[in-house]
């Protein structure tokens, strides 16, 4: 299929649903060239393949997976046949997991236009999304959101810590666990040796960032969550990354020569993929979501590189959605009641999370009895300021 023919079936999908849909999606009609169209969906009718435009040439980088590693375990190259790239096996599927962020069902109102028209232009440009905001607006939801729409599997998510290094986050290597287990082996065998270059994909897994950046035919969606707690040089070196669209693993670099090719565990539960001469090159630039709550400043040259959408407090009809979407109870009275209390204390103590709304429709809901008195107090400790929370997304 032609570039111009998906983009006449993607125009046509998207004419056809927000004739139907409108009723249910008053945030406004999609603009034409939307992949992403904010409504949590899945894309059907067509593959997210057929309708992506290629990259920018200044973003298009190429990788090509290694061949299988051959039986004696030494050999392994990268695969040519045909002249057509190989990839990493499909992502897994996490529906839970999805499910327990985002709720069983979709929201049924359509994103801001803002937040679709930026996360569209990462899409194409293939840039990172800065997506600041306060505690509990959706930050975080925001990569699940972007998966389940457009089918891209399990997100790949990097918890930052104080701790964090560009390394934690593209792989791991166990060098004491590999030392400990050829002492066992000596002692076994009641021959001394030295840790041997067969067994170092035994001892080295990717994290989620190096998960990532294999080259997979689709993007991975890759949540870097809370960077405000990331060191001063982390930004830096993971604009490096980005630009190059690659990185080096210097433990398998350094064997090469005696193993081209090393199978390693991947970020994805029980995956593992095969790294040729130590080096790995994205075919698709995953999709990456970046998340922060404005509490410091990034570098200029940093910013420069990302794409940046601030998301803010969601409206009634927003909460409404998101209530129905994990509890199902949004016609309820007494949750609508809630919410608009919600509303009105969220603007007095300056922000409460959705999920401190969730937690008090729950209570209300899922018992038979109406609260008494001492409603008022629970809920005081249900919704407390965010002041000592901030970190929470």
């Amino acid at each position: 299929m032609s570039d111009e023919e998906s983009a006449r079936r993607h125009n046509g999908r998207i004419h056809q649903d927000s004739g139907s849909a409108s009723a249910a999606l008053p945030s406004g009609i999609p603009r034409p060239w939307w992949i992403y169209q904010g409504t949590g969906r899945p894309l059907h009718d067509v593959s997210l393949e057929e309708i992506l435009p290629p990259p920018p040439p200044w973003r298009a980088f190429g990788g090509v997976s290694a061949g299988p590693v051959e039986g004696d375990g030494r050999s392994g190259a990268l695969s040519d046949a045909d002249d057509a790239p190989t990839e990493p096996p499909a992502p897994p599927e996490d529906e839970q997991d999805a499910a327990r962020r985002l709720g069983a069902t979709p929201l049924g109102v359509r994103s801001d236009p803002e937040e679709a028209d930026l996360v569209n232009a990462a899409l194409i440009l293939r840039r990172p999304l800065l997506v600041t905001g306060r505690p509990g607006t959706g930050k975080s939801t925001l990569a699940y959101r972007i998966s389940r729409e457009l089918g891209l599997g399990r997100v790949l998510r990097w918890p930052i810590t104080t701790r964090s290094t560009l390394r934690s986050g593209l792989y791991g290597y166990d060098a004491v666990g590999r030392v400990h287990a050829a002492a066992a082996g000596q002692a076994s065998e009641g021959d001394a040796h030295e840790p041997g270059p067969e067994d170092i994909g035994d001892f080295l897994q990717l994290g989620p960032l190096g998960t990532a950046m294999l080259p997979h035919r689709l993007p991975r969606v890759l949540l870097i969550d809370e960077f405000d707690k990331s060191d001063i040089d982390l930004p830096n070196d993971l604009l490096d990354i980005f630009e190059a669209g690659e990185y080096a693993i210097p433990e398998l670099v350094r064997i090469r020569r005696r193993r081209p090719a090393v199978s390693v565990l991947t970020d994805d539960p029980e995956r593992s993929t095969v790294i040729a001469s130590g080096r790995v090159r994205c075919r698709a630039f995953p999709v990456v979501v970046i998340t922060s709550n404005g509490e410091r400043e990034f570098p200029p040259a940093f910013l420069r590189r990302c794409l940046q959408l601030r998301l803010p407090d969601p409206d009634a009809d927003r909460l409404a959605a998101i209530v129905a979407a994990h509890l199902g109870r949004a016609d309820d009275p007494r949750a609508r009641e809630l919410i608009q209390m919600f509303l009105e204390r969220s603007e007095r103590e300056g922000g409460l999370a959705a999920d401190q709304l969730l937690n008090a429709v729950y209570l209300v809901t899922s018992q038979s009895h109406v609260p008494g008195p001492e409603w008022e107090e629970l809920l005081q400790a249900v919704w407390h300021r965010l002041d000592s929370a901030a970190g929470s997304t």
